[in-house]
């Protein structure tokens, strides 16, 4: 009688596995994300588990019995990279890092890789996705290599697990975990059995081993791809590389780290030899502003504990059309709409005669609170075409009674604008009353909407 091969359902966005088909997960509720995999092969009594990989007996320990070195955190060579994982990558993780085709996964692990190993440490890189010669061709684009660094093109995972154990490399790379398999598993690479066990795997090695593992995923649009989303809560850390793939600038944040802040992001920049680290993102944002243009606001936000200067724009104009157009690029289109008819309730503008278009200047993404003002201040210099100046920077949040509420780190927004000239501030009027006032900048604080009109007519 013929064997009958059992499979079993897996949700793509959380990964949450059943027995039967469903619409609608059940776990995380979203809508047609199972798909049929074939169950995961039980263990047999030879198979390697956790207690085989260390090659010892599992004993249990105190926190005072574990010991913690300075060791155990090693620098990847880039100040930005270190400051998202939380001061260096931790000895024995599992790092994922996922973006979108194009963006630049590939680039700065060959990057860290380099560093690493020129710093004394034994890397290995493998990929599945390219030869011995293509890697050497990126290779040779980003500058030489010095140190000992290794490659390998290969898929079969269990041969490269065994390659791991023989070289015993301070760090592995695996790009990408979309074209691994193993042969115990019968589904194709890529799908959603195959990606689970492979990381389960790589998270054995790197536990066991205590050897830092980088997983490149791949993210497509659609999100049908078993991608990085069903391995989150299986690695240590989560970064995203976010961007278009034709702007020069990328951002690289921390999704979910065991070893540090998810507020923190990196911003670098992409050249001919590689991505090179930004360190003052706010003057990167700030290239290129115009000068006496109406729309055009300065604005100070906050990315962990890294304030960020960037420029919001806006444009009105009377509508030709019965329903007027809204566009909103790099910040949230509902908010806009909340903001703009505050902005007609309280101050009496018709914008629902006009159409309205707002911009995060540079490609930016940004939802913080404390855009708010800064947007509503740019479509306020745009109807009334009123130019702000150019040493002037806003930020604070902005209430359905069109009142200005406070912010988190009002003190260290203002002293990034005056680090980078600027000369003037809109603030709301609650932080002014809590911080000290510094020199070289004027400090001017708004309790309603109202008030902005008034000073900027100042």
């Amino acid at each position: 009688m013929a064997k009958v091969k059992k499979t079993s359902f897996f949700c793509t966005e959380c990964g949450f596995e059943q027995a039967k088909w469903s619409g609608q997960c059940p776990a995380c509720k979203a809508w047609n994300t199972m798909v049929e995999a074939p169950a995961s092969p039980s263990p047999g009594p030879g198979s390697r588990g956790a207690a085989s990989v260390r090659g010892t007996d599992l004993k249990p320990l105190r926190l005072d019995e574990i010991s913690l070195e300075e060791e155990d955190r090693t620098s990847t060579g880039f100040a930005e990279l270190d400051r998202v994982l939380g001061s260096g990558v931790v000895k024995g993780s599992l790092v994922l890092v996922g973006g979108d085709p194009g963006i630049g996964k590939s680039t700065i692990l060959l990057q860290v890789c380099r560093n690493m190993a020129e710093a004394g440490k034994k890397i290995l890189y493998i990929s599945g996705e390219e030869s011995l010669k293509q890697i050497r061709l990126r290779a040779e684009r980003i500058g030489k290599t010095e140190g000992d660094l290794t490659f390998l093109s290969e898929t079969n995972l269990g041969a490269i697990a065994e390659v791991i154990r023989k070289c015993r490399p301070d760090a592995v790379v695996i790009d990408s975990i979309q074209t691994m398999f193993l042969e115990e598993v019968t589904s194709s690479p890529g799908s959603v059995s195959q990606v689970r066990e492979c990381t389960g795997m790589l998270l054995q090695i790197a536990k066991g081993e205590e050897i830092t593992v980088f997983i490149v995923g791949h993210v497509t649009k659609e999100g049908v791809v078993a991608g990085p989303r069903v391995l989150e809560h299986m690695v240590d850390t989560v970064l995203y590389f976010e961007g278009d793939r034709f702007a020069s600038y990328r951002i690289l944040r921390s999704v979910k780290n065991r070893f540090g802040s998810t507020n923190e992001i990196g911003v670098f920049e992409m050249r001919e030899d590689g991505l090179r680290e930004v360190l003052n993102p706010s003057e990167f944002m700030l290239e290129g502003r115009p000068g006496g243009a109406s729309g055009s606001v300065a604005a100070c936000l906050m990315e962990g504990t890294r304030p960020i200067m960037l420029e919001v724009q806006a444009l009105t104009g009377r509508t030709a059309f019965g329903m007027p157009r809204r566009v909103a690029a790099g910040t949230d289109y509902n908010r806009v709409n909340v903001l703009m008819a505050v902005l007609e309730k309280r101050c009496r503008m018709e914008f629902s005669q006009y159409d309205a278009y707002v911009n995060i200047a540079g490609g930016m993404r940004m939802s913080e609170p404390a855009l708010d003002l800064a947007i509503v201040t740019a479509l306020i210099s745009s109807y009334q075409d009123i130019p702000v100046d150019e040493k002037t920077v806003v930020f604070g949040e902005v209430g359905l009674s069109g009142e200005v509420r406070a912010v988190s780190m009002a003190e260290q927004r203002v002293r990034e604008a005056l680090k980078l000239g600027f000369t003037r501030c809109i603030m709301p009027r609650v932080n002014l009353r809590k911080m000290d006032l510094p020199e070289g900048i004027r400090l001017e604080g708004a309790a309603s909407v109202s008030d902005v009109i008034r000073l900027l007519k100042n």
